[in-house]
């Protein structure tokens, strides 16, 4: 059964909060990208978890709802730039292997999409998980049909950290700040999780916003 979310109902509320007053198109895109990917799948985890999703992709585009490359960068030479320079500042301490810097084929394992996939290894977890090559061409995490298909897939099956949606969301739990496990530890926790309770509103999850 297809969930069908109220579309007017759902923009005029995240319009609102947490996008504070305006919708650029991009936005409008790419959260329709996320609704109609999610209503398609009809996950058990239900409307929680998809508000959650929606939170993380709002969090790691800065609220663009568009896939980005890391430091919001419009081209691969940039973002390296930027992060090598970064690195050797001192300002990225918990970094141990600079994972974008250019391999022996020239690509760059840096941060693309709705949710930030990086290093090589989890480039071919989520090739694995959608079957789209990643690999040969690390790029198309920036398509929106693959950067949200990463994105629910991912948080769905714990790709990221081991840790899914699932664990935090479903009948009778939402854990809202825990969830941010998902992806990154505790990093931001409980600034995601607001946006999440924003989004859940929007999606008439009175009852997971209470919880």
């Amino acid at each position: 059964m297809n969930m069908g979310y109220e579309r007017s109902f759902f923009f005029d509320h995240v319009r609102r909060n947490p996008f504070s007053g305006r919708l650029a198109s991009g936005q409008v895109a790419g959260l329709a990208a996320v609704l109609e990917a999610w209503e398609a799948r009809n996950p058990i985890e239900g409307p929680a978890a998809l508000a959650y999703a929606l939170a993380t992709a709002f969090h790691e585009t800065a609220a663009t709802m568009q896939p980005v490359r890391e430091t919001l960068a419009k081209t691969d030479q940039l973002a390296v730039m930027r992060l090598e320079s970064a690195y050797s500042a001192g300002r990225l301490r918990t970094v141990k292997t600079p994972y974008w810097r250019y391999d022996a084929d020239g690509r760059t394992w840096l941060g693309r999409g709705l949710v930030q996939l990086t290093h090589r290894r989890n480039y071919q977890k989520m090739a694995e998980l959608t079957g789209i090559d990643l690999i040969a061409a690390p790029h198309r995490a920036m398509e929106m049909d693959v950067a949200v298909k990463i994105l629910i897939e991912g948080m769905r099956a714990g790709s990221f950290t081991g840790r899914k949606l699932g664990d935090y969301f479903g009948p009778g739990k939402s854990d809202w700040v825990g969830a941010r496990k998902i992806i990154n530890g505790n990093d931001r926790a409980a600034q995601v999780a607001g946006y999440a309770k924003a989004f859940a509103a929007a999606l008439r999850d009175d009852a997971a916003i209470a919880a």
